[in-house]
C-alpha cells in the first residue's frame, strides 16, 4: 500500500503523537522512521513533565494523546514540583524507565489500526503545483498523501560534536536526515541552526550512593493521566550532588577543546538548560552547581546526571566526573555530546502548524525550534489533528492562548519565532491561574470531543467527571452564615454574612472539611479542582473579562497578503516582523514584539480603507 491520508516523518515524541492524533480522527497514516525499534525513544533525560511542561502533558492527554499514559506506564519516580506554591504553577514530573516508556508508545501505535509503520529514510518531499502530494523514500519507493507532517527532531542535517570528534547524526549511533534537509534548503524555506546537548551516561554500580543526598518519590499517589489504572511500578530515589571548584577548574582548562567555544557550533543552545561549560563560563562566581543523578530503569544500571550536559573531550569528561562528590570512581558508559541541527523558522507556519508556502506540509517538534519531549508531543498532537483535517475534509483544531498552554506555545512560536530552543514555562502564560495542570480535561475535553479524537473510554471518563463535578458544585452552592462555618470548625470572624460555601473557601481558615460532608463520597480530583476554582474565582472572572475584550479585537482579520510596507507610520523593524509573522488577526499582531498601539491603529485604519 503506497497511498495514505497523512504521512508522518519521524517516530519520536512529535511524530508518534501526530500519527496517533491523525489516526484517531480517521485518517490512514504512514509513520516513516529509520528504525521501528527506536519509536518512542527518549533521546535525552529519562523524565516527562515539570513546571510548564507538565501542563502540556496533561493537555495532550485531554485529547487522548499518548505521552501521559506512557509516562505512567514507565514511571519509577513521581515528583510534584513547586508543591510549596499555588496549584497554578505546580508541575507534575515523572522519571521513566526508558525501555518501558518506549514499549508503551510502541504498544499504543501498534494498537491503532489506522497506522502503518514504514521503515526507511524520507529522501524528498513530492509536490504538485506547490502543494504536498507525498514523499519519496531512499531506494525509490513513493508514498502518496495530501498531508505530510515533518517531525524530524534533531535528525534534519544533524551533526554530533564531542571535543575534536565530529559525526553526522541526530542522536549518537544513528544517522542524520541529510538529503531531506538539503531539499528544504533548496526550496528556499527559512531554515537556521540550533544546538542541544546531553550529559555522559554513568554506570550506577560505580556511584557511591551513600555519600549523596536522597530525593525520594512522592508518597502521595497521583498520575499523569486520569485514565491510568493499577498499582505503581517500584519507585526509585534519585541522588543529589554538586560540582566543585576542582570541577570548574577542569572545565575551564578544557574550554579551548570545546566545540561550543571554538566557534564550530553556530546554533544557539537552550538558555534554560545550558551546558556545564556555559554554566561555569557565565556563572564563574558560583562554588558549585547541583547535579541530579536519575536512574534510567528498573533493570538498567545507567544513570543520567541531570545538570552537566557537555561536549567536552572524553578525557576532560572523565576528569570532571571524578571531581564530583560520590562520583570519584564512577565509570562513564557513554560520553556526553552536542548536536547541531536544522530548524524551520516557525513564523512561516500558521496556527495549525501548516507551512503557509507549501499547503499540506505540517511541522512539529524540534524542527520548529523547540526543546523537550513535552513541547514536541504538544506540537505533534496539533499538527496531526490538522493534517487529518486537510486530508479528510474535517474542521481544523485551532487553540487559543487563553485556553491552553498548547495555544500559548503555538502563538509564541508562530508570532515571535525563536533565537534559541523554546522551552515552556508557566511565566509565558498570562492566564496561568486558569491554565492549571489539574483542570486540563475540563478546559479541553469539549474541544477534543468536537474534533472527534476521543475514544469511547475517554468519552465515558469525561462524562463521569462532568457529572461528579456538577455534584460537587451543587454542594458548594449551599449558603452558610459565619456562625454555620464556626460550628463546622472553620476559623472565621462572626460578621453575620451569608455566603455560598464556595465563597467561604477564599478565607484562610476554611478548607475542604468545612464545606463538604465527610460522610458523602466525592471524587477527590473533582473536589480539588472545584476548590481551586473557588479560591481563584475573583481573579478568573477578571481574566475572563480580559479574554472577552481580546477576542472582540480578534474579530478584525488581517488579509494574508497585506503589504505592511504600504501602511503609513510603520518602522522598518515593524514591517519586517509583521511580514515574517503574517498575523491572522489584529489581536495576533498586538502580541508581536515591538508593535506599538499606534502601529495597531494604523494597521486597522489601513485594512478598513482597503475593504471600503
Amino acid at each position: 500500500m503506497n497511498s495514505f491520508d497523512v504521512i508522518v516523518i519521524g517516530g519520536g515524541h512529535a511524530g508518534t503523537e501526530a500519527a496517533a492524533a491523525a489516526a484517531r480522527r480517521g485518517a490512514r497514516v504512514a509513520l516513516v522512521t529509520f528504525d521501528a525499534t527506536r519509536i518512542g525513544a527518549m533521546s535525552c533525560n529519562p523524565a516527562i513533565g515539570g513546571i510548564g511542561k507538565g501542563h502540556l502533558v496533561r493537555e495532550v492527554d485531554a485529547f487522548d494523546g499518548l505521552i501521559a499514559r506512557a509516562a505512567d506506564a514507565a514511571a519509577i519516580h513521581y515528583r510534584m514540583l513547586n508543591r510549596s506554591k499555588g496549584v497554578a504553577v505546580q508541575g507534575p514530573r515523572i522519571q521513566a524507565d526508558r525501555k518501558l516508556y518506549a514499549a508503551a508508545i510502541q504498544h499504543a501505535i501498534a494498537g491503532e489500526p489506522n497506522i502503518t509503520i514504514v521503515e526507511g529514510e524520507a529522501d524528498a518531499l513530492v509536490c504538485t503545483n506547490g502543494i504536498i502530494a507525498g514523499i519519496d523514500l531512499a531506494g525509490g519507493r513513493r508514498l502518496a498523501a495530501p498531508a505530510v507532517v515533518l517531525a524530524t527532531g534533531t535528525f534534519l542535517g544533524g551533526r554530533i560534536f564531542r571535543g575534536e570528534m565530529r559525526a553526522e547524526g541526530g542522536r549518537v549511533h544513528e544517522r542524520a536526515a541529510t538529503r531531506l534537509g538539503e531539499q528544504l534548503r533548496a526550496l528556499g524555506l527559512p531554515l537556521g541552526r540550533l544546538k542541544t546537548g546531553t550529559p555522559p551516561r554513568l554506570d550506577g554500580r560505580t556511584i557511591d550512593w551513600a555519600r549523596l543526598d536522597e530525593q525520594a518519590s512522592d508518597v502521595e499517589v497521583w498520575t499523569m493521566s486520569p485514565m491510568t489504572r493499577g498499582p505503581r511500578l517500584p519507585q526509585i530515589a534519585c541522588g543529589v550532588t554538586r560540582t566543585t571548584s576542582e570541577t570548574h577548574d577542569i572545565i575551564r582548562g578544557g574550554l579551548d577543546r570545546s566545540p561550543l567555544f571554538s566557534g564550530e557550533i553556530e546554533g544557539g543552545g537552550p538558555r534554560y538548560c545550558p551546558s556545564i561549560e556555559d554554566k561555569v563560563h557565565r556563572f564563574g562566581d558560583r562554588d558549585g552547581h547541583q547535579v541530579f543523578l536519575e536512574p534510567e530503569g528498573l533493570d538498567d544500571a545507567l544513570v543520567y546526571p541531570n545538570g552537566i550536559s557537555t561536549s567536552l573531550p572524553d578525557d576532560v569528561q572523565t576528569a570532571l566526573i571524578a571531581s564530583i562528590p560520590g562520583l570519584e570512581h564512577c565509570r562513564i558508559v557513554e560520553p556526553g555530546y552536542a548536536v547541531e541541527y536544522d530548524y524551520l523558522d516557525p513564523r512561516a507556519l500558521g496556527t495549525d502548524l501548516q507551512l503557509r508556502a507549501m499547503p499540506g506540509l505540517f511541522c512539529a517538534g524540534q524542527i520548529n525550534g523547540t526543546t523537550g519531549y513535552e513541547e514536541a508531543a504538544g506540537q505533534g498532537l496539533v499538527a496531526g489533528l490538522n493534517a487529518a483535517a486537510v486530508a479528510c475534509d474535517l474542521s481544523p483544531v485551532l487553540l487559543d492562548r487563553a485556553d491552553s498552554y498548547l495555544g500559548v506555545m503555538i502563538d509564541d512560536l508562530t508570532l515571535q519565532g525563536v533565537t534559541e530552543p523554546y522551552r515552556m514555562l508557566t511565566a509565558r502564560a498570562e492566564h496561568r491561574l486558569w491554565l492549571r495542570a489539574d483542570n486540563a480535561g475540563t478546559r479541553l475535553s469539549g474541544i477534543a470531543d468536537a474534533a472527534g479524537c476521543l475514544s469511547p473510554d475517554r468519552l465515558a471518563h469525561v462524562a463521569h467527571r462532568r457529572d461528579t463535578r456538577a455534584t460537587v458544585d451543587s454542594a458548594l452552592a449551599v449558603v452558610a452564615t459565619s456562625d454555620d462555618m464556626r460550628r463546622r470548625g472553620a476559623i472565621v470572624g462572626a460578621d453575620g454574612a451569608r455566603r455560598p460555601l464556595r465563597d467561604w473557601l477564599r478565607f484562610p481558615g476554611v478548607g475542604r472539611a468545612h464545606v463538604l460532608d465527610a460522610d458523602t463520597a466525592y471524587d477527590d480530583a473533582a473536589v480539588e479542582e472545584a476548590i481551586e476554582d473557588a479560591r481563584y474565582a475573583p481573579y478568573l472572572e477578571r481574566q475572563a473579562q480580559d479574554v472577552a475584550e481580546r477576542r472582540r479585537a480578534a474579530s478584525t482579520p488581517l488579509p494574508p497578503a497585506l503589504d505592511y510596507r504600504s501602511v503609513p507610520g510603520l518602522s522598518n523593524e515593524m514591517i519586517e516582523r509583521l511580514s515574517s509573522a503574517r498575523p491572522e488577526t489584529l489581536d495576533a499582531a498586538s502580541r508581536i514584539r515591538g508593535i506599538s498601539p499606534a502601529a495597531l491603529s494604523a494597521i486597522l485604519l489601513h485594512v478598513k480603507r482597503q475593504a471600503a
